[in-house]
């Protein structure tokens, strides 16, 4: 009998491990990315969380090249105007991934994407330790995501409150309920309910919507994965949600400007 596949999530997060394994850290790395907090503190911010918590429906746009389920999602893929186009069309904040072997990113995206809108900006990776934290400190993200189901133990904890030395706000990720348990015994103020299982990258969005219905009303919950179009956010919306992470369907639209403006009609 064939032994099983190691599930995507897996094979990610191995090939993250190998990534960082293979180059050393600067040593003046976390004094730097401390001083980068500083410095964004005094600037000022751009706050994830209050953004989402602005009265409508609000969405997180996403910058995605390629997904590991779906292919190549965009070519040419232009992440400067693809940014603009959704903060033109009333984005509530930009998701931008990085990760390089399974979606083709790139983390020079965020400083660019920083640059040229005025939104903020997420990095969504696979962060496994501190060292990425202090990695989109430097960068100038506004906020990071943190995935329950890769942060074993106290280092979910650690990590979280890592985020918020460096100034960063942190989407905490949940897509079973253990991982929702998880997340609400933490002081996490947003908290994102995926509706793709990234071992498998399956998709239940009634499912997602159950579990988001769980989070207390002093967090904001917002829900990923499997937005199809306005219909899908209609019926959420008759539901009492109101914030949504949507990437695919954006990227793939040919006007992405359009479609945003589009669901949050």
């Amino acid at each position: 009998m064939k032994a099983a596949e190691p599930d995507i999530l897996f094979r990610i997060t191995e090939a993250v491990r190998g990534r960082l394994a293979q180059q050393a850290p600067p040593v003046d790395m976390e004094a730097r990315a401390r001083e980068a907090a500083a410095e964004r503190a005094r600037a000022g911010s751009r706050s994830l969380r209050t953004s989402l918590e602005q009265p409508g429906v609000r969405v997180i746009a996403e910058c995605k090249r390629r997904s590991p389920s779906k292919g190549w999602l965009r070519e040419p893929f232009e992440p400067a105007g693809l940014a603009r186009a959704y903060e033109d069309g009333g984005a509530a904040a930009l998701s931008v991934v990085t990760e390089p072997e399974f979606f083709a990113g790139d983390p020079g995206w965020v400083p660019l994407l920083r640059r040229e809108v005025a939104l903020p900006v997420m990095q969504k990776d696979f962060l496994l330790g501190p060292r990425q934290l202090f990695e989109a400190a430097l960068l100038g993200a506004d906020a990071v995501l943190l995935i329950v189901r890769i942060l074993p133990g106290s280092l979910l904890t650690e990590m979280l409150a890592l985020a918020g030395e460096l100034g960063l706000e942190a989407l905490v990720e949940v897509h079973e309920e253990d991982d929702l348990e998880r997340a609400l015994r933490l002081p996490a103020p947003v908290i994102g309910i995926n509706a793709r299982d990234l071992g498998s990258f399956r998709l239940d969005l009634e499912g997602a919507s159950t579990l988001a219905a769980r989070v207390p009303e002093d967090r904001v919950a917002v829900l990923e994965s499997g937005i199809g179009g306005r219909a899908d956010v209609a019926a959420l919306v008759e539901r009492g949600f109101r914030r949504f992470l949507v990437g695919e369907h954006l990227v793939r639209s040919h006007d992405p400007r359009a479609a945003l403006a589009e669901l949050l009609a």
